[in-house]
């Protein structure tokens, strides 16, 4: 919708602010819901840290997964546009890695490991609201767009060096993750509910999966001669894991808090 500088020259548009913006949001909800729910503080500064490097790390894993993606469409390996699913996976591995693995040397007692199944519940609403922010990016930016339409609902975007009139996917995924959010949240504090993990992987998988039938832009490349986008048959992994995560909850979280 406004593809241009907020200031020339900077190199800051509306995409970028609302990046900032939903990590900034992303960290917030971490501080509030670890205070609200007695998180180990040692552990709460180690986690800040790990989050910083998946942060950093996770970013550069979207670029490079959207990069395979323009080779399997184009044949060529540019690095040009990211991934929320690319980075979403390389940074929950940095985050663990860093986590567990440096962490290992940082804490004498294992309060890491202790705090670790509180910190997997806390941690779903920040994704979600970090994801809903970056949506709204999206929408400004005018990447991720649906398809050209004349429906009452559509919203003029530049994209491919012109205006069009398309489905606002970015700005229908944005509500989705908004709403997520909320639910998250109200699962945590009034009903304390522990296993946000399956909730996220199962509700957002299968939106994600629903969603990529309505878009339309030639950045995410497609698999099986278009039978499948990459996204959708990340998004039957991420349902299957939720599911599987459901049977293995009971291992994670104690006797009375698996609810």
């Amino acid at each position: 919708m406004y593809p241009y500088e907020l200031i020339a020259g900077s190199g800051i548009d509306l995409y970028v602010l609302f990046i900032v913006v939903g990590v900034a949001m992303a960290f917030v909800t971490l501080r509030v819901l670890a205070d609200k729910t007695g998180m180990n503080a040692k552990a709460f500064n180690f986690t800040l840290l790990s989050g910083a490097c998946a942060i950093v790390l996770g970013w550069l894993a979207a670029m490079l997964v959207q990069a395979i993606y323009n080779y399997v469409a184009s044949g060529v390996f540019e690095f040009r546009g990211q991934t929320f699913l690319g980075g979403l996976i390389g940074g929950a591995a940095v985050f663990l890695g860093v986590y567990f693995g440096i962490g290992k040397f940082v804490f004498k007692e294992r309060e890491n490991v202790k705090a670790f199944p509180l910190l997997l519940t806390i941690a779903m609403p920040c994704i979600v609201v970090a994801h809903a922010f970056g949506r709204l990016g999206c929408l400004m930016d005018g990447c991720c767009y649906g398809g050209v339409t004349d429906e009452w609902y559509g919203i003029m975007m530049y994209s491919g060096g012109a205006w069009a009139k398309r489905v606002p996917t970015q700005l229908m995924e944005s509500l989705f993750l908004f709403a997520l959010f909320a639910a998250l949240i109200f699962l945590i504090l009034k009903k304390k509910f522990r296993n946000t993990l399956s909730v996220y992987l199962i509700a957002y998988g299968a939106w994600r999966f629903m969603i990529e039938f309505v878009r339309a832009d030639s950045e995410r490349g497609s698999i099986g001669s278009d039978l499948l986008y990459p996204s959708q048959l990340i998004s039957i992994f991420l349902v299957l894991g939720g599911v599987a995560f459901i049977f293995l909850a009971k291992f994670v979280y104690p006797v009375g808090e698996n609810k």
